[in-house]
């Protein structure tokens, strides 16, 4: 690659990132029902036709921004994995890091969910196929951490396809944060706290995956 293509590049990179970091800004102010492609463009500080140029229309920012969101996810879990030995404790931090992540940036949990309702185009373009692929990468770690946890006897033999109790996994915990972040006056009515109610999440997903002596 020539230099000046080099520089074109880098530029072309750094647009981008400054178009999704004013997207994740608005939404994180307004919402992203009321989120505006016009928004984004002024937050941005460029021409809504050059907005354009990089993202198609909204639906393609958010594809944009979960593809983010998952490479953030995908370090994390990547980061709790390391500081455990056997596989049930590393995916119970998975665990952690997961409910973690859902706190420190609800925009990001927000457009994944958003993005887990959309099926997927069989034309798809640059930012749906980034977006999934970051995804793949996700719940490949997982998969690799049940093997290991099979493997060193921490988690029970019979435990299942580690793709499907990988899926599984993802869905309890993420419908548990849904319901917290939903449902919070509900819980309030019945005496749960959050905290609570997460953490007993946690032990239950544990003790199915555990092995038995």
């Amino acid at each position: 690659m020539s230099y000046i293509a080099e520089r074109r590049q880098e530029e072309k990179e750094r647009r981008r990132a400054e178009i999704l970091d004013a997207t994740e800004a608005v939404a994180a102010e307004v919402g992203w029902d009321a989120m505006t492609m016009d928004q984004v463009a002024r937050k941005a500080r460029l021409s809504r036709a050059l907005l354009y140029v990089y993202f198609k229309d909204k639906q393609d920012l958010l594809f944009g921004i979960c593809e983010r969101a998952l490479t953030t996810l995908t370090q994390r879990f990547a980061e709790a994995v390391s500081r455990q030995k056997r596989g049930l404790e590393q995916m119970t931090a998975i665990g952690r890091a997961y409910v973690a992540f859902s706190q420190e940036f609800p925009v990001y949990f927000e457009v994944m969910a958003r993005c887990e309702l959309l099926t997927p185009d069989p034309q798809m373009n640059t930012n749906e196929g980034a977006a999934l692929g970051r995804g793949d990468e996700c719940r490949k770690l997982m998969v690799e951490v049940i093997k290991a946890g099979v493997a060193d006897g921490s988690m029970r033999p019979d435990v299942g396809d580690p793709s499907v109790v990988s899926t599984a996994l993802w869905a309890f915990m993420h419908g548990v944060l849904q319901f917290a972040a939903t449902k919070a006056n509900l819980l309030m009515h019945d005496g749960v706290t959050i905290k609570d109610l997460v953490e007993h999440a946690l032990v239950m997903a544990t003790r199915a995956l555990e092995a038995k002596d």
